[in-house]
This record gives structure tokens, C-alpha cells and sequence, in this order.
């Protein structure tokens, strides 16, 4: 077990195909792919708390100032018990992110998350990261509500690591069968022939990716997959709420 922390800056796009294809033959040269991407891409899942009236994702979608969420993240299906996978504390404030993890196997996460049993013999940091989280849940509520999962292309600065830049598609979410040992499937965020890509980073994005970015028309845009997932919900319900009158 271990916990590890993240402070950093992440600017967000939503690209085409046709982008997605001009962008990566342009980068290769200070750019290379994730390890993780030997077959292309990979799979991320995650189970998102939020509290049962949904205000955590209410507020954070309102943009304020500060903001946290929590998610239970793996890569990959888990294949028993023993896989590793990730509880997520992930906070903004002012633009800056600082995501707090702790690496625990699945079994271990399941026994917290549903009967509040700490690991054992758990180190001093995953137990800090832990009682961060305890707080957050005894404030917040929080109860495991939405599941997400999508493919990454990740790719890292080949001289400047702290320079990241993922691409994320078939980004598809769901509020039942919160499992990630389940299939990746549910309603689709993204429109057609689109990418979300995030450019994560420490200090300021280098002049090079910038250029290229601007040269191909490609501007941030803010966009939040679960803030996503629950104004589609909205819609959705809002749809069948006129179709119900419609009848009446």
C-alpha cells in the first residue's frame, strides 16, 4: 500500500479526429507515448461518491473556488481481488489540482469503502490519506453514485516530465451496477468523432505545444466528465418529465 500526491495544472480541449491525427504527427518530436499504451490505448474505470441529493457533483459543476471530488479508479478490469486499484481525493482550487492517492488491492478498497474497515497494517501515509478521506465522506455523505469509464492515449514530455497530455474517448457513464469488476458500459458523454484531451503540467504549457495547438485551431475548453454525466442526466429526466405531461 502507498500513497502518492499530485499538485499540478491541467487545461482541457475537446478535439476532432481529424485534429486528434494532425496533433500527434506534430508532437512526436518532444512527446512519447505511456508505457501503458503498448496496444494503442487503455482502459480506465472509476465509481464517483457523491451524497444522495447529488450536491457534491452540484457544487463542483457551479465552478467555485474550490472544489473536491473522490472516485475509486483502476486500469484495467480488476482480475481478482489482489489487483491494485486507487482511491482518489482530488481537489482544485484556484485552477490548481492536488489529487491525494492511496494504492490499495480491490478487496482491501470493497471492505472500506462498504463496511468502513481500514486496511491492516496499513503505513503511517496511507492511514493519513485515509482519515482525509474519512472526513470528506463524514462531511460530504458521500456514497459511491456514478460510474465512469473510458480509453486513454497518454503521452509524456520526452525532456520535460512534468509535462502529460492525455486523450480520452468513448467516455461512457451509468448509475447502477457501481462495480468495476462489471463490463465498461452506459450512455455516451462525448458527441461523435470527438476527443477529450488534457494537457497536465507544471508551470506553464512549453511554447512549442502551443504553437502547434494554436496553429490547429485547437482552444482549451472547460469540460468535466462527471459534471458531464450529471447535466446529461438532468436533460434526460427533464425529457421525460415534458413527455409525461405531454400525455397527461
Amino acid at each position: 500500500m502507498n500513497i502518492s500526491t499530485f499538485k499540478r495544472l491541467e487545461d482541457k480541449f475537446l478535439i476532432t479526429e481529424e485534429q486528434y491525427t494532425a496533433l500527434k504527427d506534430r508532437i512526436t518530436d518532444f512527446m512519447e507515448l505511456d508505457s501503458y499504451c503498448q496496444n494503442g490505448s487503455y482502459k480506465i474505470l472509476n465509481i464517483y461518491f457523491d451524497s444522495e441529493d447529488g450536491e457534491v457533483i452540484r457544487k463542483s459543476v457551479q465552478k467555485p473556488y474550490f472544489k473536491e471530488k473522490l472516485r475509486l479508479r483502476s486500469y484495467g478490469v480488476p482480475e481478482s481481488g489482489e489487483s491494485k486499484v486507487f482511491l482518489e481525493l482530488k481537489r482544485k482550487s484556484a485552477g490548481i489540482v492536488n489529487k491525494r492517492r492511496a494504492t490499495l488491492t480491490y478487496d482491501e478498497a470493497k471492505n472500506y469503502i462498504e463496511k468502513g474497515e481500514k486496511p491492516k497494517n496499513a503505513d503511517y501515509l496511507t492511514s493519513q490519506v485515509l482519515s482525509e478521506i474519512d472526513y470528506f465522506l463524514e462531511k460530504t455523505k458521500a456514497v459511491p453514485r456514478y460510474f465512469l469509464s473510458y480509453d486513454r492515449i497518454a503521452m509524456f514530455g520526452k525532456k520535460d516530465k512534468g509535462l502529460r497530455l492525455t486523450l480520452d474517448n468513448n467516455i461512457q457513464s451509468r448509475r447502477d451496477d457501481l462495480s468495476l469488476s462489471s463490463d465498461c458500459y452506459g450512455r455516451q458523454l462525448l458527441p461523435p468523432n470527438t476527443r477529450l484531451m488534457e494537457v497536465k503540467f507544471l508551470g506553464a504549457i512549453p511554447l512549442e505545444l502551443v504553437k502547434i495547438l494554436s496553429e490547429l485551431k485547437i482552444y482549451r475548453r472547460s469540460f468535466s466528465k462527471i459534471g458531464a454525466e450529471y447535466k446529461t442526466s438532468l436533460l434526460t429526466e427533464k425529457a421525460k418529465h415534458n413527455e409525461t405531461a405531454d400525455v397527461r
